[in-house]
């Protein structure tokens, strides 16, 4: 366990914590040792569950975190300036009432198009997808089927689970400014409802092939890739405003079926517009057969002999958090692509820990893995105890 929840009570991530996502930056001059990690998660308190009305989740806001060697953190205590609540790098709606974010927020990914992945630029903007949801109303039983459905009475109602996703920038990682998306709530990617006259969906994609989009309950823990340049493609691609320069893949429920599954979208700019493309991940076999949830896109590398990670093109490892259909509980499992829209799923990556003691024994999930100099690779991932407390810890590989 490398983060846990404060233990400070009036803290806003002094009941659960979890989504982190680890930036690690260095100084371009090798002469120089100031390797910095940044972490931002989301957390919640005792305030956001005090009349069960909200989901049962570690989403209510989010913060921010440093430390030297990725192991041992410091939380930052004072936070944006213009949040709802001290220590809190992007709180909860409170300009909109009508926003999608006004009850909870969660964090699904922050990145630096401005610059490489572990070179902090001067000028470089960082960018937060992030999740939110408001205090309207839904059933409880809409999210259920089966047995469970049976005995939850018709009448029961949730307040904000029917999460849309947002974007956020911000030049310093600390104080982040809310980017308005194309629906009206605010939002930049939502649900799809057929019966809803502000949305609208293709039935082709650009190849002509013909688009599946089921309607969905709910859309959570965005993760954005950047769609690289072809081989026949020049940097001026980019700016072609027919070109998918920017990928996302988020968790969603499909209404019909209730499976929780991993969702597609597109877009040119990354940021208010983006257009559904469809499932790429569904529940299959006893490790998922419950639900594919939040996750983590990696490019494949290797370590070349000065010490350097090399990109080549040999596609890319998803790790994402399935729900066995067995046990119930959540484990982190991979699957690869060379393409970022066909996925092979590989199996088990990380399972639960062992010992009926072990803080992680109940579950893992939202992995966030970053490469280190030793040419190993570091895992950040949320597990939960037998008592219910979530914790972020820290798993290695060399593959």
């Amino acid at each position: 366990v490398v983060f846990r929840p404060s233990n400070t009570d009036d803290s806003f991530d002094s009941l659960k914590l979890g989504g982190a996502r680890v930036h690690r930056y260095s100084d371009p001059d090798p002469g120089k040792d100031d390797t910095e990690y940044v972490m931002w998660y989301h957390g919640r308190d005792s305030t956001l569950t005090a009349d069960n009305s909200l989901p049962p989740l570690s989403t209510g806001r989010i913060g921010r975190a440093t430390s030297r060697n990725g192991l041992a953190w410091e939380r930052d205590a004072v936070g944006s300036f213009d949040t709802d609540k001290e220590g809190v790098s992007l709180g909860l709606n409170t300009d909109s009432w009508w926003g999608f974010d006004t009850a909870h927020v969660g964090l699904g990914q922050v990145m630096m198009p401005m610059s490489t992945p572990s070179i902090r630029s001067e000028g470089g903007v960082y960018v937060m997808y992030y999740m939110g949801g408001s205090f309207e109303e839904t059933k409880i039983n809409e999210y259920l089927d089966g047995e469970k459905k049976a005995m939850v009475p018709d009448e029961a109602v949730i307040k904000g689970m029917k999460m849309r996703i947002g974007a956020a920038i911000s030049q310093d990682g600390v104080t982040w400014g809310r980017v308005e998306g194309d629906d009206p709530s605010g939002a930049c990617m939502v649900p799809y409802d057929s019966s809803d006259e502000n949305q609208s969906v293709d039935t082709k994609d650009e190849k002509g092939k013909p688009l599946e989009i089921p309607e969905e309950m709910y859309c959570g823990w965005p993760e954005v890739v950047v769609n690289p340049l072809g081989e026949n493609e020049s940097a001026d691609a980019t700016l072609d405003e027919s070109r998918n320069n920017f990928f996302m893949y988020y968790s969603t429920m499909i209404k019909d079926t209730k499976e929780k599954a991993i969702g597609f979208g597109v877009s040119n700019s990354g940021f208010a517009s983006w257009s559904k493309r469809g499932i790429v991940l569904k529940p299959s076999g006893p490790l998922d057969g419950a639900g594919c949830a939040r996750c983590n896109i990696v490019a494949k590398a290797t370590l070349n002999a000065d010490g350097l990670w090399e990109e080549g093109s040999n596609g890319w490892v998803m790790f994402y958090e399935g729900v066995s259909s067995e046990d119930g509980k959540h484990r982190i499992l991979a699957a690869e692509s060379d393409d970022l829209m066909s996925w092979n799923k590989l199996g088990l990556a990380l399972d639960v820990g062992e010992g009926d003691d072990a803080w992680d024994v109940k579950g893992v999930g939202s992995p966030h893995v970053i490469r280190l100099d030793d040419g190993f690779f570091r895992m950040y991932y949320t597990g939960e105890g037998p008592d219910g407390e979530t914790a972020v810890g820290v798993a290695k590989s060399v593959d």
